[in-house]
């Protein structure tokens, strides 16, 4: 089951500025549920976790503009969905290590290597709304694994976004242009790769890549664990 990424966090009332008391008891009346299979109080299962540990990587790679090449660990649809959405929207910052560890077998699928890590950044507001960047704890885990080092300000994201569900190519594009810059000083004549959960039509990944094209970068690689179908 693929639940919608508007559902509350971990409980009803979870995003809501009660104070902390009220939130665990409506928690108790309202417990969250696994994003995937809905079993009671956790936003992802430990049954789950053991289905998501046994799915193959499925690597897909595309062409995408900036990109020395791109891939993604499966399709964005059944358990890897619900997993990215769980981990993205419902406080489940755990799965960083089973998605990582996806990532990091791409890596080694392809005999990729590279100078440094960079996750797609969130805005400031977003951040302090989300409470992490979970392309950035991909990263980390990726990190740890490859030994590749993450560099977490080597990509600012400048300005603050709507959001790009909902939105067609073009509107992508145009919602994401100039959003994000790149410092010269670090990624200059290195070779990169860019982590994100999941790639949709490539809009933000391809700011991504014009930021650090300007500020000189050498090659860019693309990689998320997810890609949307067709």
């Amino acid at each position: 089951m693929v639940s919608n990424p508007a559902r509350q966090k971990t409980g009803l009332f979870a995003s809501s500025p009660l104070p902390q008391l009220t939130t665990l008891v409506m928690d108790l009346v309202f417990p969250p549920t696994c994003v995937h299979c809905g079993r009671v109080d956790v936003p992802w299962c430990a049954v789950c976790s053991a289905e998501l540990d046994m799915l193959p990587l499925d690597i897909h790679l595309a062409d995408l503009a900036g990109f020395t090449a791109s891939a993604a660990t499966g399709l964005h649809e059944g358990i890897l969905q619900s997993a990215v959405q769980a981990f993205k929207y419902y406080q489940a910052p755990a799965l960083a290590l089973p998605l990582g560890r996806r990532l990091s077998a791409s890596i080694a699928a392809q005999h990729w290597t590279f100078d440094m890590l960079i996750p797609v950044p969130l805005h400031p507001k977003r951040l302090a709304e989300r409470g992490y960047n979970q392309s950035q704890k991909l990263c980390e885990v990726v990190a740890d694994m490859t030994k590749i080092p993450c560099i977490t300000n080597a990509l600012m994201r400048h300005r603050d976004t709507p959001h790009q569900v909902g939105l067609d190519r073009q509107q992508r594009l145009e919602n994401v242009a100039d959003a994000f810059t790149a410092d010269t000083q670090q990624i200059a004549d290195k070779t990169l790769l860019i982590i994100d959960d999941v790639r949709t039509t490539g809009a933000t990944l391809s700011a991504c890549a014009a930021a650090a094209l300007a500020a000189g970068a050498r090659s860019i690689t693309a990689l998320t664990v997810g890609v949307a179908r067709g």
